[in-house]
């Protein structure tokens, strides 16, 4: 696809962030004494969370959110076409933003986990959140919750399965965002939630505009109003 080969030559993110911090360094030993929770990277009420804190933390959420933002890039390209005002421009600049940030990201996993397997990787049940051994591979079900693209729109349906979709999408993005405040210790990971989660609350506030220019304003668009903060 033409606009993926965009990814390649878009400004790395990381130019305007800190590539020195280091991820905490890996037990390459399991733990068996470690019995942590299972978390896994299923969206259900959007519970978009990666798991507990660890040396793979940031591991665990780097491939999480670039899954997540490989679905906002899928959805956007139903409207990019668009005529009607500002979806087709907005589909365009989520489109942009976020392939920037998943080459960025790419490349942090690259300088801070090496030795981490190039598929995407989950905290398997009882794995020890310290130990690349403490790892699964994403499997095709946490993939497709992860990226929330569902089933594709109707010609007609297009610009409304969009801008609801997307307010959806950004939601899952914003808990992400705010797990990673929590849990991550790495000061360009926080960076980069901190970032987050001010350009998708003014992209919701955008969308539902878009959408009360329709006629829509339903109670849920208003639902993650909690995490603009």
């Amino acid at each position: 696809m033409g606009r993926l080969r965009l990814i390649t030559c878009l400004i790395p993110l990381a130019a305007s962030v800190a590539l020195g911090a280091h991820a905490p360094a890996l037990a390459q030993q399991h733990d068996h004494h470690h019995h942590h929770q299972h978390h896994d990277v299923h969206g259900g009420g959007h519970g978009h969370t990666v798991g507990p804190a660890g040396a793979t933390y940031d591991l665990r959420w780097i491939d999480a959110m670039v899954q997540h933002h490989t679905g906002a890039l899928r959805m956007g390209e139903f409207v990019f076409d668009i005529g009607q005002p500002g979806v087709g421009a907005l589909a365009k600049r989520i489109w942009s933003d976020q392939a920037q940030e998943i080459r960025a990201m790419g490349q942090w996993r690259k300088a801070w986990y090496p030795q981490a397997p190039v598929h995407p990787v989950v905290l398997r049940p009882g794995g020890d959140p310290n130990s690349l051994a403490g790892l699964q591979r994403m499997d095709a079900e946490q993939v497709a919750a992860m990226q929330m693209v569902g089933s594709p729109p109707s010609p007609a349906s297009r610009v409304t399965w969009f801008l609801e979709g997307m307010i959806e999408h950004h939601g899952g993005a914003l808990q992400m965002a705010h797990d990673a405040l929590r849990n991550s210790t790495n000061p360009t990971i926080q960076r980069l939630a901190r970032q987050i989660i001010v350009a998708q609350r003014k992209e919701i506030r955008d969308l539902r505009s878009m959408l009360r220019r329709d006629g829509l304003d339903k109670p849920q668009y208003t639902r993650f109003d909690h995490l603009f903060r």
